[in-house]
C-alpha cells in the first residue's frame, strides 16, 4: 500500500534583522501586546479585573467541565496505549541510533524539577490534608472528613492530581513536539503537532494563533506557579527570622503584598540570570541540586516523620488509585441550578423568599460544607418548620450532586487547567531534553516514574501531617494554617531546636531553587516558540520575557488582593483553548504514527 509523503515543508517567518531578528513578528507582538493589556488593566482597574476574570471562569467551568475532565481521561489513556503497542513504544524520538544528550539523572531532575517542583512543595501537605477534610466521597456524606475513614478517598483524589493523570497531560505534548521536531526534523513548536490535520494552513494565520495561545498558556501556568511559590517563600522566610512586615494578620497571618512583590522580583532576578546561561548550565545545575535537596528533606520526613503509617497508606492508596482509574478519568458532574434545587425542596420550604432560597442553595451546594454547617447557616425560617432536622437534612441530600459538580470544578478541573496551561511549557522543555529517546522510555520516564515519586512524596510528608492531626499532636495547627505555611507548620510539629531551623533553611533555599528553575524554563520555551522553534534565542529578548512575566505575576496579585484568585481566574480562562489544541494534537499524533507505520512496511 502506498502511502503519500507527510507534510513536512513547514516555515515560520522570522526577521532577518532589527530588534526582532530571529523572531516571529505575528507571535512576538501578539503574545506582547495581550500581555502588556492584561498587565495594564490589572494595574489601573484591579477590582474590576478581579470581578471579570472570577465571573468568566464560574461561566466556562459550568459549560466546560466535563470537558476537561474528559479530555484528560482521554490523554492518560492515550499515552499508555502507545507505549504499549510494540511498534510504536520502540520508536526513536529522532534519527536511528541517535542516543539522548542528557545522562538519566539530569534528565529526570529537569523533568521533575519543571514539571512538579513547586507545586509538590507547596502541596506535600495541604493536598492530602484539603482533601482529608473534603473530597467527593466526603461531600457526598459517605464518610465524615478529618477522619480515619476519609483517608483512603483523600489520596484517592490526591494521587488522582498528581499522579498518572497530570503527567501524561505533560506528555502529550511533549511527545507531540518531539516527534515532529526529531523524527521528521520539523520546527520545535506547538504548530508543528497540528501539521498532519493542517497541513500547509500551518505556515499561515491559523499556525500563528496556535503559537501565540502556547505562549499565553504558558505565561499564566507558570505565573500560577510563581504565585504559588512565592507564597510560600514568603511564609518560609517569616518561619525563620519572624519578620512582621512579610506578613499580614495575627491569628492567621498570610503574606503581604511588599512581602510577595519584594519576594517575587528577587526569584525573578536569578530567573533571567539563570535563563541567560541557557538550558546546558543553568536550568541543568539547579535541577539537580532541586532533586539532591528534595531527597534530604524526604529522609528528614521518613527518620522523623510518620513514615510507617506513610507506606501503609502509599499501599493502599496506589491499589485504590488504580483500581479506579477509569472512574477518576471520566466521571464528570453536572451543576445543579437554583431551579433544579428548588424543585426537589419539601413543599413547606418553597415558599420562601427567593434571596433565602438562593442562600440555601449556595450553602447545600458549597463543596467544603457538612451537614452541620449547612444546619448552621440555614435562616430561622427553616428552623422554625416541624420536624426542620429531616427537612434540613432532606435539603442537604438532595444537593449531594451539585456539592460534587462545586468540589470537582474547585478541586480537579483547577487541577486539570493549570496542568494544561503549564504543558506547553513543561512539554516543549521536556522535548528539548528528550532527543534519542524510544517513545516508549519517554512515557515511562516521564509519567510512571515521576507519577510513583510524587506519590511517595505526597504520603510520606502528607500522610506525617495527617498523622500528627489524627494522633491530636498538632491540635488542628496544621490544619488551620494557610496552604503554603502547612509545610511550615508540619515541620514545627515534628521537630525542633537547630534541626527545624537547619531544616527551614533548607527548604527555604529548596522553593527558591524549584522557583527559579520552574521560571527560567519557562522563559527559554517562550522565547523557542516565538523564535519559530529556535532552540538558541537571543539573550535580550530572554531579558524582556522575564521582566514582562514578573509584571503579569505581579499585578495579578494585587489585582487579587494579595491572593490567587486572580491569577488562577485568569490561568483557567487560558488553559481552555489550548484544551482544544491538545485533543487536536492527540489525533494528529495518532494519525502520524498510523500513517509512519504503514510507510515503515512500505
Amino acid at each position: 500500500m502506498s502511502i503519500n509523503e507527510p507534510f513536512t515543508d513547514l516555515e515560520i517567518k522570522t526577521a532577518d534583522n532589527g530588534f526582532y531578528e530571529g523572531y516571529s513578528l505575528p507571535i512576538a507582538l501578539i503574545s506582547k501586546i495581550s500581555m502588556t493589556l492584561l498587565v495594564l488593566w490589572a494595574l489601573i482597574w484591579p477590582l474590576s479585573a478581579n470581578g471579570k476574570l472570577a465571573a468568566w471562569n464560574t461561566n466556562l467551568l459550568v459549560g466546560f467541565n466535563s470537558f476537561y475532565i474528559i479530555a484528560v481521561g482521554l490523554f492518560a489513556c492515550f499515552c499508555f496505549i502507545i507505549a504499549l503497542i510494540p511498534s510504536i513504544g520502540r520508536r526513536t524520538l529522532g534519527l536511528p541510533g541517535e542516543k539522548p544528550e542528557f545522562s538519566n539523572f539530569s534528565w529526570f531532575s529537569m523533568m521533575f524539577g519543571a514539571g512538579l517542583g513547586v507545586g509538590l512543595m507547596t502541596f506535600a501537605t495541604a493536598e492530602p490534608l484539603g482533601l482529608w477534610g473534603s473530597n467527593p466521597i466526603v461531600v457526598a456524606g459517605e464518610v465524615e472528613g478529618n477522619t480515619q475513614e476519609a483517608l483512603k478517598s483523600a489520596y484517592r483524589y490526591t494521587f488522582a492530581h498528581y499522579g498518572f493523570h497530570a503527567w501524561a497531560i505533560y506528555v502529550l505534548t511533549g511527545l507531540s513536539l518531539a516527534y515532529f521536531a526529531y523524527t521528521r526534523d520539523m520546527p520545535l513548536t506547538i504548530r508543528s503537532a497540528l501539521t498532519p490535520l493542517l497541513g500547509s494552513i500551518a505556515n499561515g494565520p491559523i499556525g500563528h494563533i496556535v503559537d501565540v495561545l502556547g505562549v499565553v498558556a504558558t505565561i499564566l501556568g507558570v505565573s500560577v506557579t510563581i504565585g504559588f511559590g512565592v507564597s510560600q517563600l514568603v511564609d518560609g522566610v517569616y518561619a525563620i527570622t519572624g519578620a512582621q512586615w512579610l506578613m499580614n494578620g495575627a491569628e492567621a497571618p498570610a503574606p503581604s503584598k511588599v512581602g510577595l512583590i519584594v519576594a517575587l522580583v528577587i526569584i525573578m532576578g536569578m530567573s533571567i540570570v539563570s535563563a541567560v546561561s541557557g538550558v546546558g548550565r543553568g536550568v541543568k545545575y539547579l535541577s539537580n541540586l532541586n532533586l539532591v535537596l528534595s531527597l534530604i528533606l524526604l529522609l528528614v520526613f521518613v527518620i522523623f516523620g510518620s513514615f510507617l503509617f506513610a507506606m501503609t497508606t502509599y499501599a493502599t492508596a496506589l491499589f485504590d488509585y488504580i483500581v479506579h482509574f477509569f472512574s477518576l478519568s471520566f466521571s464528570a458532574y453536572a451543576p445543579m441550578d437554583v431551579a433544579e434545587f428548588t424543585a426537589a425542596l419539601p413543599d413547606a420550604v418553597k415558599s420562601l423568599p427567593a434571596d433565602e432560597i438562593a442562600a440555601l442553595h449556595a450553602g447545600a451546594t458549597g463543596p467544603w460544607g457538612s451537614l452541620a454547617g449547612f444546619a448552621e447557616s440555614v435562616p430561622a425560617s427553616v428552623t422554625a418548620l416541624e420536624n426542620s432536622d429531616s427537612v434540613i437534612a432532606t435539603m442537604y441530600d438532595n444537593a449531594a450532586r451539585g456539592r460534587q459538580f462545586a468540589w470537582q470544578a474547585a478541586w480537579t478541573t483547577f487541577y486539570w487547567a493549570w496542568w494544561i496551561a503549564f504543558a506547553p511549557f513543561v512539554g516543549l522543555f521536556l522535548a528539548r531534553i528528550s532527543k534519542g529517546r524510544s517513545i516508549r522510555e519517554f512515557v515511562l520516564g516521564a509519567v510512571v516514574a515521576p507519577s510513583l515519586v510524587c506519590f511517595a512524596w505526597m504520603t510520606i510528608l502528607g500522610a506525617t501531617a495527617i498523622d500528627l492531626e489524627l494522633t491530636g499532636g498538632a491540635n488542628g495547627s496544621i490544619i488551620g494554617a494557610s496552604n503554603t505555611a502547612k509545610l511550615f507548620v508540619t515541620l514545627q510539629n515534628m521537630l525542633s531546636g537547630g534541626l527545624l531551623q537547619i531544616i527551614t533553611v533548607m527548604c527555604v533555599i529548596l522553593i527558591m531553587t524549584f522557583l527559579v528553575t520552574s521560571a527560567d524554563s519557562g522563559i527559554l520555551v517562550m522565547n523557542t516558540i516565538m523564535s519559530g522553534g529556535a532552540q538558541e534565542t537571543g539573550i535580550k529578548h530572554r531579558i524582556i520575557w522575564g521582566i514582562l512575566l514578573t509584571l503579569v505575576i505581579g499585578t495579578l496579585l494585587l489585582a487579587g488582593g494579595g491572593g490567587m484568585d486572580a491569577l488562577k481566574n485568569a490561568m483557567i480562562i487560558a488553559a481552555l483553548p489550548f484544551t482544544f489544541i491538545m485533543v487536536l494534537m492527540m489525533i494528529s499524533l495518532a494519525k502520524a504514527l498510523y500513517r509512519d507505520g504503514i510507510r515503515d512496511k512500505a
